[in-house]
């Protein structure tokens, strides 16, 4: 059975702007519905049957309009960063209450292509208290923020980038909760940085998806994200 998904969903979506300066990013509407009901279909239709969304932004409008997540075929939860956003994983420990030791976590921001199955179960093969899912990217999807070689991650930033880096961060990653133990509670930090701990410490596998990624984080990004969800409704029509 595929883990709780986390959903980081917690941003003011600045490069969206004027949007987001009164609706969250997942909020936008695309084909016809909010960006977020696109996201959990998907992640139904990949045998998850549990999702927490971490919200921060404007949270209370995803809340009004998810509710518990039945209408979506899903179990849906919140947890709220509070009056300070607390970084992309300060929001996954605020959300420690609400979890089972296993879980992954994606962006609220993405659409995933990918099967998640193979993924779930090369977390759980590798022993590992993480694993990122990686897309050999060259610079075209996004900027290139990974060195993966031989199945393992190398090196992963977002700021520091370099000629060598590939690939990309796919937007879902798979932990353990042991994972976040040096992050306290309420503390702000980044998923990026705890990664970089673990890659440290040789405890973050890699998994090649072959697949590519869809975001709305960017003006373009959105309407390549509207053009792809339209035809993948006319496909279901």
């Amino acid at each position: 059975m595929m883990p709780t998904v986390l959903i980081i969903a917690g941003g003011e979506g600045r490069r969206l702007y004027p949007i987001t300066k009164t609706i969250p990013k997942a909020m936008i509407e695309l084909a016809g519905e909010p960006f977020i009901a696109h996201q959990l279909r998907m992640l139904k239709n990949n045998g998850v049957t549990r999702a927490i969304i971490c919200a921060g932004y404007l949270g209370e409008q995803l809340k009004d309009y998810i509710e518990d997540g039945r209408n979506f075929g899903l179990k849906v939860d919140f947890s709220f960063d509070g009056e300070k956003l607390l970084g992309t994983a300060g929001a996954v420990k605020k959300a420690f209450c609400l979890l089972e030791d296993n879980f992954a976590v994606m962006y609220g921001d993405s659409y995933l292509t990918a099967d998640f199955e193979p993924i779930s179960v090369a977390f759980f093969s590798s022993g590992k208290k993480g694993l990122m899912a990686v897309l050999r990217n060259n610079g075209q999807w996004d900027t290139s923020n990974v060195v993966y070689a031989d199945g393992k991650i190398v090196k992963y930033s977002k700021k520091h980038i370099t000629p060598e880096m590939k690939y990309i961060d796919y937007g879902l990653l798979f932990f353990r909760k042991e994972a976040f133990a040096g992050i306290a509670e309420n503390q702000v930090y980044d998923l990026a940085d705890l990664c970089r701990d673990l890659i440290e410490k040789n405890q973050l596998d890699g998994y090649e998806v072959e697949q590519r990624f869809f975001e709305v984080g960017s003006f373009k990004g959105l309407e390549e994200t509207r053009s792809y969800l339209e035809k993948l409704g006319s496909s279901h029509v």
